[in-house]
């Protein structure tokens, strides 16, 4: 029995929390069925639009490159995060708000975070993609080949699986007692981590530090890349040739803006007051309407795209 007692108290996460209840959007009233129609349109926009880029991907030999290739993977994070919070967020919309179990809170937290360190990781090797093919073309198929293309893909699941679980590995050590409600519509790292009665410094300290690793870095390895990209444009002596180099990486350039732009507002304002609602609406633009874009903005201009699906679509 008192073994048995003893197990009981070493339970997973020690919590004495055995449910969350995630407040969602509470003040929706009248517009919740709007909005609820409204999200499971986008929900399935995301779908069909990221599962055509992959099959797109799959049946074209014209898209049998790098960029496409990395493209197709970020298909695959956008698909994920969005299945991991849209349900989640419908039934709070209809009910007001939602209780889930701890467990299965923080699985959600897991494939979430796995999944945007992913986004943020694939970016920042896409960037590079398009240093390589703009300031160094004649070395782009020696190292861009098969080979490193699945080894980066490989390296950056791993190191994102590993990342989170180190944070839940941390929060492990926590000791989650009293409240069990959660002002966010899913379950991330700051809200678990403020429903802790322990001391929390350590892991607030490692949180900063792996974020910096998987958002600050990517970051400005982006910030470098085209840097020197824009540089290598600016010495294109016609116009056409500037233009046709910069349409290489605008696509890219303009989801990294929309991505990393909401991120930052979102981890760096306040979680309190009239700010928190300013918090929901940008954290619902990066996990739901962001991946709904990527789609739309790759595929709209983009050339090799539009002929694969017209190819498609004729087979039909």
């Amino acid at each position: 029995m008192k073994k048995n007692s003893k197990q009981g108290k070493m339970d997973l996460f020690r919590s004495n929390i055995t449910s969350i209840i995630l407040l969602g959007f509470p003040d929706l009233h009248i517009f919740k069925f709007l909005f609820s129609t409204l999200l499971i349109i986008v929900y399935y926009g995301v779908i069909a639009g990221n599962l055509l880029i992959i099959t797109l991907y799959l049946v074209s030999k014209a898209l049998q490159s790098p960029m496409y290739f990395f493209i197709t993977q970020l298909s695959l994070c956008d698909i994920l995060v969005t299945t991991d919070i849209v349900p989640t967020l419908l039934n709070s919309v209809l009910d007001g708000e939602i209780m889930v179990s701890f467990i299965g809170c923080i699985i959600q937290f897991f494939f979430f975070a796995t999944s945007e360190a992913m986004e943020c990781l694939l970016l920042s090797v896409m960037s590079y993609d398009r240093y390589l093919a703009i300031c160094n073309p004649l070395r782009y198929n020696a190292i861009m080949t098969k080979k490193f293309c699945g080894i980066s893909v490989n390296v950056i699941l791993w190191t994102c699986v590993v990342i989170t679980s180190s944070s839940l590995i941390s929060m492990y050590n926590l000791h989650f007692c009293g409240q069990n409600v959660i002002d966010h519509f899913y379950c991330d790292f700051v809200p678990l981590v403020q429903l802790s009665c322990s001391d929390t410094t350590i892991i607030d300290i490692q949180g900063l530090i792996l974020g910096f690793l998987v958002v600050a870095v990517p970051f400005v390895i982006i910030v470098i890349s085209y840097v020197y990209i824009v540089i290598a444009i600016l010495k294109i002596p016609s116009n056409t040739g500037r233009h046709k180099a910069f349409s290489t990486c605008s696509s890219h350039l303009t989801v990294v803006s929309i991505f990393y732009g909401t991120l930052f507002i979102v981890y760096m304002f306040p979680t309190k007051g009239q700010t928190l609602i300013l918090n929901k609406v940008l954290s619902l633009m990066y996990s739901v309407l962001t991946p709904l874009l990527n789609p739309i903005i790759y595929t709209l201009r983009n050339k090799d795209f539009k002929d694969a699906f017209n190819k498609l679509k004729s087979s039909f």
